[in-house]
């Protein structure tokens, strides 16, 4: 199991939107953010559950900053602070760039599949379905992958 659970803004905004923000509370209890993942999600007053931290080295922070934007680079930056951690992190680059430090990594996909895993929701499909309602866009190939994954293709 992990010991602290790391997301990145991407996140926090899909599901804050399709009104399922609680299912990481589900999952994982608490969730840490950074003071600037807090400041892109720009909510005045973040749950209880969502605990805000830096990264200790800020300058590690700053040069990861050169490769991905201020809030995936202060996420990568925590998460390796905080071994053995799990990062949630949508955007490619920053994806990759954590692997590369070795981290363990999942998007919010991967929440929502684990949120049917646990049985914390009913359907990935109707989450999918909530998801397509917004402006976030998702390829028929990923849509594909993910239902497989859950067990609902």
């Amino acid at each position: 199991m992990y010991r602290v659970i790391i997301t990145d803004t991407s996140c926090l905004i899909l599901l804050e939107k399709i009104g399922e923000l609680h299912l990481l509370q589900k999952l994982f209890g608490t969730v840490f953010i950074t003071p600037e993942i807090a400041e892109e999600y720009g909510l005045l007053s973040l749950p209880s559950w969502i605990v805000v931290q830096e990264p200790a080295d800020k300058r590690y922070q700053l040069l990861l900053e050169y490769i991905v934007d201020r809030g995936e680079a202060s996420a990568i930056a925590l998460a390796t602070e905080c071994n053995p951690s799990l990062l949630v992190v949508d955007d490619l680059k920053a994806r990759r760039l954590a692997k590369k430090f070795g981290l363990v990594i999942t998007g919010t996909f991967g929440i929502i599949i684990e949120a049917k895993a646990n049985g914390f929701i009913p359907s990935v499909k109707l989450i999918l379905k909530k998801i397509k309602q917004t402006n976030f866009r998702i390829s028929e190939d990923l849509e594909k992958e993910i239902l497989k994954k859950s067990g609902e293709l």
